[in-house]
């Protein structure tokens, strides 16, 4: 290929692609980097959103392309801001002709204004920013699951595995699933004292001495 011209019809194809993919929102542009660069726009749909027409100009970053610059000038999903305000998400290609010199581009620039403020009201409206992740929620198949996932995440709180615990450790670890009613499932207490290397009767002595610790912080506190 020596020039857009020997294309055109097929690049005319992908605009009307893009075009009628994405809608009226989606402004697609069709460069000739052949032409002065003040009338580099040879098509171009839905030109109202960067106010440009058929023989406008390009941008920097087709100047910088040509003038090599910027030696792979293909950029996807950016975002770039109009003189009027608007937002844009962009993507730019270059095409070359045989010799692989820059003779054109094609640039999608999609105005996501109004969905960023959408995005913005659903997240006032959903509350999102006031979210908290300190108390997640486990949603588990069956409380085997349920109570590994506890396991899992006691061991993280106590910052090591269960079998390199200390006394103190074990203890703290106990509270922390006793206070996330970890002992209400059935057969627990035994699974926790295969896990930590004691016997039953060791185990609910540490039950009743973390017990007696979180009574005593509460009465503190209060």
């Amino acid at each position: 290929m020596k020039t857009l011209d020997e294309i055109m019809p097929v690049l005319q194809q992908l605009l009307t692609l893009v075009e009628q993919h994405f809608g009226n929102k989606c402004e697609v542009v069709l460069h000739d980097l052949t032409k002065d660069y003040n009338h580099t726009i040879v098509d171009i749909r839905n030109g109202d959103i960067t106010h440009r027409s058929i023989g406008g100009c390009g941008s920097n970053l087709g100047l910088e392309v040509l003038r090599g610059t910027v030696l792979d000038g293909d950029r996807f999903n950016y975002v770039t801001t109009t003189q009027d305000g608007k937002i844009l998400r962009s993507s730019s290609i270059y095409l070359k002709n045989d010799q692989g010199d820059v003779i054109g581009s094609i640039c999608v620039n999609l105005d996501i204004t109004e969905t960023l403020q959408f995005e913005g009201y659903l997240r006032q409206f959903n509350q999102f920013d006031n979210f908290t992740s300190n108390d997640e929620e486990i949603f588990a198949p069956d409380v085997n699951n349920l109570l590994s996932h506890l396991i899992q995440m006691g061991q993280e709180q106590i910052g090591k595995p269960a079998l390199e615990m200390n006394k103190n450790e074990k203890i703290e670890f106990i509270r922390f699933l006793d206070r996330k009613g970890a002992f209400l499932i059935t057969k627990s207490g035994e699974q926790i004292c295969e896990l930590l290397g004691i016997s039953k009767f060791t185990f609910y002595n540490y039950l009743e001495i973390s017990r007696s610790q979180s009574d005593s912080s509460d009465s503190d506190q209060t």
